[in-house]
């Protein structure tokens, strides 16, 4: 019997022709309904977030171990190896992930890997994907930007707790700089108060932005980067060290941590983008919707792609304009390029 004094049990009663009987085990890992005639066991599912910088010899054998054993747990998600770490977002039950995190620790390189808890499900996922890659962020580094030994980026920007970057900012004030490693268009439903947002489509795009004299007036003050998780500005904080910036850090965990230990009541403001079938993520019930529909200026955090398959952007268009298939597009150059087809 799953009943135990571990557990708050809550009875629904509902009265109809028949009188049914719910019962709810409330866990952490699973719940129950029994009626009149039934019982259903639902495993309570989650989504863990991680990477880890660490020196891989041999990343398809890492490949092959992480596809085998997340195929062994029904998990599903996304994992890049490569001589750099390991970068992974997967969904499942709750136990399951416990078993992967616990057979993950197991590789020498990977017993610190930082695990980050999220709401989800494997059906956030369509499948359980595991590639070998250069880099682990898309950068398209030279081989020699940076380089990774078993602590980790060597010479990559301070971390700082979500509590040690509010003292920073009320030591300093001003002279504070929230700088966005993340694609431009991520920052249009999220971001830090003021923050800087380089002019990024993709990943690709941030060498030549800090190459170039944008943020010259930035780079003897205390800039902070973030970005979803923080890997990329694990990267990117050494990135711009090297280019001149003289004080960097970057936020431990990314604004998945930070949201988790200030939600929405500390410096950042808007939704979170996320890259599998929940879009977005918000911190709390008063989450502030900053993204403005690309056709009527309306409140929308909602991501649509263009209508037109050559351009495929994403588009923010609220629940209204998105009602209307000629709004679907991504600029008005669009538009006429779909009708004519």
């Amino acid at each position: 019997m799953l009943m135990s004094q571990d557990y708050a049990v809550v009875f629904y009663r509902v009265l109809g022709v028949r009188e049914t009987l719910f019962l709810r085990v409330i866990s952490p890992y699973f719940y129950f309904t029994t009626g009149v005639n039934s019982c259903t066991i639902v495993l309570m599912q989650k989504i863990l977030l991680y990477y880890k910088f660490t020196p891989i010899r041999d990343p398809e054998a890492v490949k092959l171990w992480q596809k085998t054993l997340c195929d062994s747990l029904q998990l599903r998600g996304r994992i890049l190896v490569s001589q750099h770490g390991l970068n992974g977002t997967v969904g499942g039950d709750i136990d399951d992930l416990k078993r992967y995190v616990k057979a993950t620790k197991q590789y020498p390189g990977f017993k610190d890997t930082v695990f980050k808890w999220s709401d989800g499900s494997r059906e956030n996922f369509p499948r359980m994907s595991v590639k070998v890659r250069r880099e682990l962020v898309g950068f398209k580094n030279s081989d020699d930007e940076f380089e990774v030994d078993e602590h980790g980026v060597i010479g990559g920007g301070k971390h700082l707790k979500p509590r040690q970057v509010h003292e920073l900012v009320e030591q300093y004030g001003d002279d504070v700089v929230f700088f966005d490693g993340r694609n431009e268009h991520e920052a249009k439903i999220g971001k830090f108060k003021d923050a800087v947002v380089p002019n990024t489509n993709t990943s690709r795009d941030f060498i030549a932005e800090l190459e170039s004299d944008k943020y010259d007036d930035i780079k003897n003050k205390k800039v902070v980067t973030y970005c979803t998780g923080g890997i990329r500005c694990e990267v990117i904080s050494a990135m711009m060290k090297k280019r001149g910036f003289t004080d960097v850090y970057q936020i431990d965990g990314g604004i998945v941590k930070y949201g988790e230990s200030y939600g929405d009541d500390g410096l950042w403001e808007g939704s979170l983008r996320v890259f599998d079938d929940r879009m977005t993520v918000n911190f709390s019930d008063h989450t502030k919707t900053i993204g403005e529909c690309t056709h009527c200026g309306g409140k929308t955090s909602n991501f649509e792609n263009c209508a037109r398959a050559e351009c495929n952007d994403l588009v923010l268009i609220c629940e209204d304009c998105k009602q209307n298939p000629d709004l679907l597009y991504h600029t008005e150059a669009c538009r006429p390029k779909v009708e004519a087809v």
